[in-house]
């Protein structure tokens, strides 16, 4: 199903590490991940130069920045390096329906899981933020949409879904 208006905003949103709201302890914004799939360079008799094939499911560093408006309790206890820190980010997106003009919500989900690997702790400034940052090494993302599976990917074990669609279901009867 796509979005049933026009998309406006994202209205508003919480961050939950292991089910727990982290109650604006973040700052008011989290940019998502960047997510680049690895490629292979084909080039030789009957191709024009050379070109990037994408490899499905085969994604590089994926890196998660964490900002906290000051350290916390929170914010220490994702910092082990040998243990996985699970967030959930859940958020209402506003849209307009085009028929009846009407502001509607549409609810988005990303689940992320991973370990720290950069921690900044910040700046001391009397009456400021510290703007205090982590930042994870991404081994599962996972989106959704109006209760709906958008995009799953579980480096560890082997899952790719676009849509819901398992992607390598035919690479897996292959081998």
């Amino acid at each position: 199903m796509s979005m049933p208006g026009i998309p406006e905003a994202v209205h508003d949103f919480n961050l939950y590490l292991s089910g727990k709201n982290l109650h604006g302890g973040v700052t008011g914004e989290v940019k998502l991940p960047e997510l680049e799939s690895m490629t292979s360079t084909v080039s030789g008799a009957g191709v024009l130069g050379d070109y990037e094939a994408v490899m499905p499911g085969h994604y590089g560093s994926i890196e998660q920045e964490v900002p906290f408006r000051c350290i916390s309790e929170d914010y220490f206890s994702m910092i082990s390096p040998g243990a996985a820190v699970e967030l959930t980010l859940r958020g209402a997106i506003q849209y307009t329906d085009p028929v009846t003009q009407a502001v509607r919500y549409i609810g988005m989900r990303v689940v992320i899981r991973g370990r720290c690997k950069k921690v900044q702790i910040g700046t001391v400034k009397q009456h400021g933020a510290m703007d205090s940052l982590l930042t994870l090494e991404l081994t599962y993302i996972y989106i959704e949409m109006d209760k709906q599976p958008r995009f799953e990917l579980d480096k560890l074990n082997n899952v790719f879904k676009v849509n819901g669609v398992d992607m390598l279901e035919s690479i897996r009867q292959l081998t």
